[in-house]
């Protein structure tokens, strides 16, 4: 049986599968076997652009992904506590354990992958000129504008105000279009 697609989105119930919990990338179904459907909800995600991940492994290290991203860029870098403890907390998982499993399958330290989602995200904020880069780095909790922009030309090779004026000098006015 093949899942149901439905307005770009997949009903596994259609495929007779019950959902209990659904997560950013993560879906959690009462059934203990979906052997029978498994395949078909495979090809079916697949056409859409999706991985079906059942490997507990790589489940962590995707987990580890979607909570940085959703850190980054959707709570503003906002927790009370550093990284590695936050991640150990929302995943139950021995930092340690996280690190070495991401760092050997993604060949980046999940470090260099937050830095990375940072500094796409101060991109964005650059791009949208509504703040200034002492009130990105007040709000990305960097240490300093000076910190950041230092941190930026490490990733980019640009520094903020260079990649500024680069993304300028490539937008069109309205009458140009």
């Amino acid at each position: 049986m093949r899942p149901v697609q439905t307005g770009g989105e997949i009903s596994i119930r259609g495929a007779g599968l019950h959902p209990i919990q659904v997560e950013l990338g993560e879906v959690k179904v009462q059934e203990d076997d979906i052997s029978s459907v498994k395949q078909g909800l495979v090809d079916e995600l697949q056409s859409l652009g999706f991985d079906l991940f059942d490997d507990k492994r790589i489940q962590a290290i995707e987990r580890v992904k979607n909570l940085i991203t959703d850190l980054v860029h959707n709570k503003d870098n906002d927790i009370e506590v550093n990284l590695s403890e936050y991640l150990a907390k929302e995943l139950h998982k021995d930092y340690s354990y996280l690190s070495n499993l991401f760092s050997e399958v993604e060949d980046i330290t999940i470090e260099k992958y937050y830095i990375h989602q940072k500094i796409e995200k101060v991109k964005e904020l650059l791009v949208y000129d509504e703040l200034t880069l002492s009130e990105i780095a007040f709000q990305l909790n960097y240490s300093s504008a000076a910190y950041l922009s230092n941190q930026f030309k490490d990733v980019t090779g640009s520094t903020p105000s260079q990649f500024k004026k680069v993304r300028e000098s490539k937008r069109k006015s309205l009458d140009e279009l």
